[in-house]
């Protein structure tokens, strides 16, 4: 029989898409103001994996990836989702969204996203928000899985999301020292 136990602390991990730089800025900071510093922060990317979002925010979408230094429960995932999706309507114009936010969760052993879509593969959590697991890490690496969204699969997410789980290792050694 198993013992309950608590889990590992997790890496908040925020993609970012918006119709400008100065947006996703006003994002992270807000973001920030909750989660507390960044730590890690990719480079922004013109978004051109899909055009779904361009009907309601515009042609010319921009991508960033963000990491946050202070860890959190990974049950607490269903409420930064909560949270970022009351960012996206304070900063909606005229009833449409401005930016995108999609927060999910690093663990040595996979990252999970938060959504409101329910699926197949996508457990519910709480308060109409479900768990995509989006990636394993196995074999020393992130690996996408069938489902995937194709942008998370590529070269540029994993070496950002290969250099955050290192991070988010090193967090992990200096919290047990600690203790």
């Amino acid at each position: 029989m198993s013992s309950p136990q608590a889990p590992e602390p997790v890496k908040l991990v925020v993609s970012i898409i918006a119709d400008t730089r100065e947006r996703i800025g006003m994002v992270i900071a807000r973001i920030a103001g909750r989660y507390g510093r960044p730590d890690i922060i990719g480079s922004v990317m013109n978004f051109v994996e899909t055009d779904y979002y361009a009907a309601e925010m515009g042609e010319r979408l921009q991508r960033r990836l963000i990491t946050f230094e202070r860890l959190i429960a990974p049950d607490h995932l269903p409420d930064v989702k909560i949270f970022t999706n009351a960012v996206e309507q304070d900063l909606s114009q005229n009833g449409k969204r401005t930016a995108n936010i999609d927060p999910g969760y690093l663990s040595r052993f996979h990252l999970v996203l938060a959504t409101g879509k329910g699926f197949a593969h996508r457990p519910y959590l709480k308060e109409g928000i479900y768990a995509d697991l989006t990636l394993v890490y196995r074999d020393s690496r992130f690996e996408p899985l069938e489902w995937t969204y194709p942008d998370y699969a590529k070269e540029m997410f994993i070496g950002f999301l290969d250099r955050a789980r290192s991070k988010y290792i090193m967090q992990l050694k200096e919290e047990e020292m600690v203790r």
